[in-house]
């Protein structure tokens, strides 16, 4: 289906109707906001930027014309697909004289409906950007929300295993909203405690021993684009305070001032943490969490998304090839090998194995011993590889028997979770073998 992935507005005053449409488009994979009137509708239309919008003929507020026609006028209006009664084809034909897309009569069948929404999609379909975080799913979800995101300045907690890439995402954030502005990042677990405060807010002349001249810290050279606290949740707690409130003033004072320093950045933080854990331990304060976790973004471990370790592959090879390289890629059973791979350490691992068999290896193409030296003299190691799609089968298998687990094995929850059809999810149980256990049954 076409609308899978797509945003879908759904105007309609009818609970039974609109239930029954937005539980279809779900399945199949669509993101559904049900408006029951004109006037919210065409606020949140206008916030959401949907992909289409399938809107009764009429409403209690207004009319489906007039909606259609206030939308317009904004801009740029979506694809519309009306729902009409058999009395009202007339003003529908001229509706689609006017630039809307289709329309249907009342009563429909469900499969017919599918096939006009997919139709009224396809040639408005906004365009899609090469990726830039990641080709899977789960990624391509990210850039749309962090792409959204990048719109407001809320402060922004980045979560993730290490290595994932948060510092990627906070940079991705800030070049989406705030181009050509200073990207200030620090660790906050790589300088001392003792210094970290002057290094964050910076010191007057004569604030302490050794200061012989103001020093201007991170928070301050990032005025006007985005302050990146990585590893957060190792900030000592005199610093939690203070961060605190500069977070609630939108201001602080350098080490020794006295004078305040208004800040005026994106707050962006990130953590491998948990951080919830934190705070029941009184090592971290739950007023911070709650300041820094306006927007909550979670990025998924690398073996939860295996389509994007081969896109990994690819552009890690770009950037570390030099003219000399003998390489010339990756064999079938190198990349085999690395969807086979847990990734504990994620794409930070991945990078570091790609640059180290670019380095290392003689050959005309880096097989699995090149990315995986340490396996190299274990049995079996080259016997065990199998091919490229059993790899991809072995990973999608593995998640979607994990999201049948964490679902209690429920299709509809399943499938929604995994951004896929009840067909499709159906299909694929029936391939990997997957039945559900007689204890889940009933």
């Amino acid at each position: 289906m076409l609308v899978e992935g797509k945003t879908i507005a759904l105007v309609e005053d009818d609970p039974v109707m609109g239930e029954s449409l937005v539980q279809s488009l779900t399945l199949e994979g669509a993101a559904v906001a049900w408006f029951s009137c004109g006037r919210t509708a065409l606020e949140g239309i206008a916030q959401s930027l949907p992909d289409l919008v399938i809107c009764d003929m009429r409403l209690p507020d207004t009319s489906g014309r007039q909606l259609f026609h206030k939308v317009a006028e904004k801009g740029e209006a979506p694809p519309f697909l009306f729902v009409t009664a058999f009395g009202d084809i007339d003003q529908a034909v001229m509706l689609m004289q006017e630039g809307a897309s289709d329309y249907i009569t009342k009563p429909f069948e469900m499969e017919k409906f599918l096939a006009r929404v997919s139709s009224a999609v396809r040639p408005r379909a906004r365009a899609v950007a090469e990726p830039v975080l990641g080709v899977s799913k789960s990624m391509r979800q990210l850039e749309a929300l962090l792409t959204r995101v990048a719109r407001v300045r809320s402060s922004t907690l980045i979560t993730g295993e290490t290595g994932v890439g948060k510092e990627v995402c906070a940079r991705f954030l800030h070049q989406a909203g705030s181009p050509g502005t200073p990207f200030v990042a620090v660790n906050c677990a790589a300088i001392p405690a003792d210094l970290l405060e002057s290094e964050i807010f910076g010191h007057e002349q004569g604030a302490f021993t050794g200061a012989q001249r103001r020093h201007t810290g991170y928070a301050e050279r990032a005025q006007g684009g985005t302050l990146f606290l990585d590893e957060i949740g190792e900030l000592a707690p005199q610093l939690q305070a203070k961060l605190l409130r500069l977070i609630e003033d939108r201001a602080f004072h350098r080490v020794g001032g006295e004078k305040a320093v208004t800040f005026n950045a994106r707050l962006v933080c990130a953590t491998n943490a948990d951080l919830d854990k934190l705070v029941q331990a009184k090592q971290f304060r739950a007023d911070l969490l709650f300041r820094i976790n306006v927007i909550p973004i979670e990025i998924p471990p690398l073996r939860l998304r295996p389509d994007d370790t081969p896109w990994l592959m690819d552009k890690f090879y770009a950037a570390f090839a030099q003219p000399d390289t003998t390489a010339r890629g990756y064999s079938t059973l190198a990349e085999a090998a690395a969807l086979a791979h847990s990734w504990p350490g994620n794409a930070r691992e991945l990078r570091n194995r790609v640059e180290r068999a670019l380095a290392l290896s003689l050959g005309e193409w880096i097989m699995p011993a090149d990315l995986f030296p340490e396996k190299r003299d274990q049995p079996n190691f080259h016997g065990s590889l199998k091919s490229l799609s059993h790899a991809k089968d072995a990973a999608q298998q593995q998640e979607i028997e994990r999201a049948l687990i964490a679902n209690r094995w429920q299709i509809r929850k399943t499938a929604l979770e995994l951004g896929i059809s009840r067909t499709t999810l159906w299909d694929k149980m029936r391939r990997f073998g997957l039945v559900k256990p007689k204890e889940c049954i009933g």
